[in-house]
């Protein structure tokens, strides 16, 4: 799903609560220190396709850690790299690394009997790269302000085409277990991209009884959203179980609004849900 997608760069990578951790009283354990793997699952409410008035439940597995100075950051359907390792409470960090993900977008759980008859699509498979800058301790001496974004091309053959996704996140502890992260982003997609799942065919016309559409590419969605994470320890720098809740509102634009997908047969407003379990070590 699109929405999970364009936040998850900025969201997903606090499962760990690793903003919490950043200057730890000296002595203390701190299980973010070195090398560490944070392991979980979740489940997403959403849009059964982007631009969908049908929502679907659907798991998404996290991956996210640090191993030899290499930063491992979740993406929905995929992982990215962060090549550039940061000096321990530095105020200023760089990111700089691969990404790859696979999105499933209509290629199944299309609920709408009439998109359904225009045939599915395949599954995507993008790789690309990522880059980004943090600021940490912006208001106090444990958030941070991150901006960053993904730069991914198709090379499986189905859309053919590249995104781009920039993001702002905002993290905050509340307490030793609680952290908050606001985050903001946008898609922008090539017109190949908007082609493949925007446009409507002649022969996805006859099929679906949908009017032909021509899509171009250009800016095709924003997005809003909120995680909140609590560790199950009551002190995030000991790791073990956290849980997480994720509510994200993202607005299709352009031609990804106007395609008879999202105008005829779904809505712009699309709205997203996710409940989550980890395990840090």
């Amino acid at each position: 799903m699109k929405i999970i997608t364009s936040l998850g760069a900025g969201m997903l990578a606090a499962l760990a609560l690793p903003a919490a951790a950043q200057e730890a009283p000296r002595g203390e354990p701190n299980v973010f220190e070195g090398d560490h793997l944070t392991v979980g699952v979740g489940v997403i409410y959403g849009p059964s396709y982007d631009g969908s008035d049908d929502y679907v439940l659907s798991p998404v597995p996290v991956l996210q850690g640090n191993f030899k100075g290499v930063a491992i950051a979740p993406r929905p359907g995929g992982v990215a790299l962060d090549l550039i390792p940061d000096a321990r409470n530095a105020r200023i960090g760089f990111a700089l690394g691969p990404v790859a993900t696979l999105s499933s977008n209509r290629a199944s759980q299309i609920k709408d009997p009439v998109v359904r008859a225009a045939g599915k699509l395949e599954d995507a498979v993008e790789i690309g790269a990522n880059a980004g800058i943090t600021l940490n301790r912006v208001l106090h001496p444990y958030d941070s302000l991150a901006l960053s974004a993904d730069v991914k091309w198709d090379v499986a053959g189905a859309h053919s085409g590249r995104t781009i996704s920039p993001t702002i996140t905002y993290t905050t502890p509340l307490s030793r277990a609680a952290l908050v992260s606001l985050s903001a982003s946008m898609r922008h997609v090539d017109d190949d991209f908007a082609r493949y799942y925007y446009s409507v065919s002649p022969a996805q016309s006859t099929a679906s009884g949908l009017p032909r559409f021509d899509a171009d590419g250009g800016w095709e969605s924003w997005s809003l959203g909120m995680l909140a994470g609590y560790d199950l320890s009551g002190n995030a720098l000991d790791g073990g179980f956290s849980v997480i809740a994720i509510g994200a509102y993202s607005r299709m634009i352009g031609d990804a609004a106007d395609t008879p997908y999202t105008s005829l047969r779904g809505d712009a407003d699309q709205w997203t849900a996710a409940l989550g379990i980890a395990y840090t070590f």
